[in-house]
């Protein structure tokens, strides 16, 4: 016994030197092992009920007094039941805290509530680049032109960055030194005004290019125009740079702009987002917690009256055209505030603008596309993504607007060109509602003018029937959107024709129809007259419509071409795209459901063996 007590305490381990202190001032067996371990703290439970009666203080440290045997606590000392850990595996390490959580659930927030963050720099910085990243959506044009800028209006989306939501704000490039009346400095007046509304401004600076002498004007011009702004400093493009060791370098040219800590992030790859995430959330915090909580029950509200279907459905309308004929001003008009750039140049719009009004209790979402031109193969750079986007923005929208110049018209004489068809054609095609507008009708105002103006007014809505033949009635608004004129005349336009596309019309009125229109129609011989059962709509936006039939027989084009005429003018469906199919019915089918005969429903009499043999006995 006494071998195996010196070689326990070669092993310095606690838990054998305890034992066996208790089995030789005890010669009882030991009870069987206990997973539990003894720390000093509170020594009771019922875990340690078994040892009660024989625990003895073991003997004394020399170097440590107040402690017993290499560290183990004395007897009076406090003690505290603890689980042990396995024997096999290793203790584990704290490591790093878990990820911090918002005190506010941004995400019941009404979006017109949530903060507002601006992106602020100088020209390719990456700001559109942080902007996709933030909103978790390639909107904005990205691409690298040094001697160009790409973004030229304020795009506005929602940021998700952890459980943080905010209202993101990407601008185009700042240049104080621009000359007067520029598009440069029609950019930087426009970002001025924008950040006024503000509270947030994250100012973007190039970490591979290093602190450039434009970077500290655009940090003077942000101490003059956004006093009250919290700005946080993000050195872009930092992946690489952070592998060399080079951040810390580059961080101290960052302090002289006197915004405080940098923060090292790359839009492109996502580095640095938790930094930016913890940089952003307490001043987050404390903007919606200062917030009235009227705010907050009003949302509630709002948010219970849309659940119950009480508001109206949202509407999405892409204002589309030509370049240079109105399309960024119409916006304007619309919205009632200079929310995009606006001049004489051609092309001035690149990026797809995207805003939001109400409109009669309705949420409006409007989208001002570029000029559309008609791919040639030879567009490169940021007009070749332009038309990209435009046309993916063609197939998000509900309405298309189709937006015409009104002076281009009369001094042409036709109203739309092969690029304008083209559109048109593409919306019908993939089934939207098509809406068309005639703008700069204030051109043709004075005596000189006013037979010109006659003759577009009644030379437009025949020449688009003509060029439009499979979409009949589209309707036809000549405004002014640079003297904001017919604005609610558009609206009132756009809201009516969505409302027919979703139109549902119920069955059996659909076939109280069919059989009026199939008895006016004046055939030639019954015989060529389809046999249409029933007519049923299988869903809306657009309206399509299947026309089962009996047979083998198919609709005719000309019979399909009669139907759909038939049901936009009885049902006022202009404008609106109307799909038709046909499903034929095999005519055996139909006899078999009919002619079935009541014998074959009959179960066959089973006749007993007694009744077969005198049936046998009978006939013999």
């Amino acid at each position: 016994m006494a071998v195996a007590f010196v070689r326990t305490i070669s092993r310095r381990s606690r838990r054998s030197i305890l034992s066996l202190s208790f089995h030789l001032s005890n010669p009882r067996p030991f009870p069987p092992a206990s997973p539990i371990a003894l720390t000093p703290k509170n020594y009771s439970g019922p875990a340690f009920a078994p040892f009660c009666g024989f625990l003895q203080p073991p003997a004394p440290c020399l170097r440590c007094p107040h402690r017993g045997l290499c560290g183990i606590p004395r007897s009076n000392d406090d003690l505290k039941v603890a689980p042990l850990a396995p024997p096999g595996d290793p203790p584990k390490k704290k490591g790093k805290s878990a990820k911090k959580k918002s005190r506010v659930d941004f995400t019941k927030v009404d979006p017109t509530l949530l903060p507002t963050v601006i992106l602020v720099g100088r020209p390719n910085v990456g700001k559109s680049a942080l902007f996709n990243r933030l909103i978790r959506r390639r909107e904005a044009l990205v691409y690298n032109t040094p001697d160009d800028h790409v973004t030229r209006d304020i795009r506005e989306g929602i940021a998700k960055l952890g459980d943080l939501r905010f209202r993101v704000l990407d601008s185009a490039g700042l240049e104080t030194a621009a000359t007067s009346g520029s598009i440069l400095h029609r950019t930087t007046e426009m970002t001025g005004n924008v950040l006024a509304r503000t509270k947030f401004a994250i100012f973007l600076i190039d970490v591979r290019d290093g602190l450039q002498p434009l970077d500290m004007e655009v940090g003077k011009w942000l101490r003059k125009h956004g006093h009250g702004i919290h700005t946080i400093v993000a050195m872009n493009k930092s992946e690489s740079l952070d592998e060399q060791g080079l951040l810390t370098a580059e961080a101290g040219q960052a302090y002289t702009l006197g915004f405080g800590d940098p923060i090292a992030i790359s839009a492109e790859t996502g580095f640095g987002m938790a930094e930016l995430y913890e940089t952003l959330c307490p001043l987050l915090e404390d903007y919606m917690l200062q917030l009235p909580s009227d705010n907050h029950a009003r949302d509630v509200i709002s948010s219970d009256a849309e659940e119950n279907g009480d508001c109206k459905s949202p509407l999405q309308l892409a204002i589309v055209g030509r370049p240079n004929v109105g399309k960024s001003t119409l916006l304007n008009a619309l919205l009632q505030e200079e929310r995009v750039l606006v001049g004489p140049e051609a092309g001035l719009t690149r990026d797809s603008i995207r805003a939001h009004f109400r409109f009669e209790e309705r949420t409006v979402f409007l989208v001002d596309t570029a000029g559309w031109l008609q791919r040639s193969g030879k567009e490169k750079g940021p007009a070749s993504l332009s038309v990209m986007q435009t046309r993916k923005n063609l197939m998000r929208a509900h309405v298309i607007a189709v937006v015409l110049d009104a002076e281009e018209i009369a001094k042409a004489k036709t109203s739309m060109k092969h690029s304008e068809v083209v559109i048109a054609r593409q919306a019908v095609e993939e089934g939207r509602a098509l809406v068309v507008i005639v703008n700069k009708m204030d051109l043709l105002r004075g005596k000189h003018n006013s037979i010109l103006r006659e003759k577009v007014i009644k030379a437009v809505p025949q020449e688009i029937q003509t060029v439009l033949p499979q979409v009949t009635g589209i309707p036809v608004v000549f405004v002014s959107a640079l003297e904001g004129r017919g604005r609610v005349a558009i609206m009132r336009q756009v809201v009516d024709t969505y409302q027919k596309w979703c139109l549902r019309l119920p069955t059996a009125r659909l076939n109280r129809w069919l059989r009026k229109v199939m008895s006016r129609h004046s055939w030639k011989d019954q015989a060529t007259q389809p046999k249409i059962k029933y007519f049923t709509q299988v869903k809306a936006r657009p309206p399509t419509f299947v026309a089962f039939l009996s047979g083998k027989t198919h609709l005719a084009d000309t019979d399909i071409r009669f139907l759909t005429k038939s049901l936009k003018e009885d049902f006022d469906l202009g404008g609106i795209p109307i799909r038709i199919t046909q499903h034929s019915v095999p005519r055996k089918a139909e006899l078999s459901k009919k002619s079935k005969k009541p014998s074959t429903r009959m179960n066959a009499r089973i006749l007993s063996e007694k009744r077969v043999a005198s049936t046998e006995l009978v006939s013999s």
